[in-house]
């Protein structure tokens, strides 16, 4: 038989885990509320010249520019999503430009915009994170074409 003083650790036990879960609960709910209405960071950049500036206010997409999204992997492969100027935002919201219906995709995951002619990809706080090739990305990152953009199962790149 067992001890009354054993029953009672036990009960003390498997409340402190139970308290321990639910705060761990809570804390997975904040962040994804504080993420949700994240502000847009600026991107900082180097000051351009005249010429660079010239070529980047020209909207026509030249040779070589980077003028779409291209879903390369997962359910919506095939999917492209024009670079028109205007931020991209990438998750599971319906309001989401790329709306994935990635099991390991947040609500409001990742977001690509552009500064001064160069796109940025910037993770959003998401929870299983975003990756450029085989790096986590983990502040405004800029991107180049064909580099592969991974969030859980979908994969894409900028061409």
């Amino acid at each position: 038989m067992t001890s009354p003083l054993a029953i009672q650790l036990m009960r003390f036990a498997f409340l402190a885990l139970l308290w321990l879960f639910l705060y761990g609960m809570i804390r997975v709910i904040r962040m994804e509320l504080r993420t949700a209405g994240a502000p847009r960071v600026p991107v900082p950049s180097k000051p351009k010249s005249k010429k660079a500036r010239a070529a980047a206010s020209d909207s026509r997409p030249g040779r070589g520019a980077l003028s779409q999204v291209i879903v390369t992997e997962g359910s919506l492969a095939g999917t492209r999503v024009a670079l028109t100027g205007k931020p991209i935002l990438i998750g599971r919201a319906n309001d989401s430009t790329l709306v994935l219906t990635d099991d390991y995709a947040s609500t409001r995951h990742a977001r690509i915009s552009e500064n001064n002619g160069v796109w940025y990809l910037e993770d959003l706080g998401s929870t299983n994170g975003t990756y450029v090739g085989h790096a986590k990305v983990t502040g405004p990152v800029p991107l180049e074409a064909g580099v592969v953009i991974r969030i859980g199962k979908t994969a894409m790149e900028l061409r």
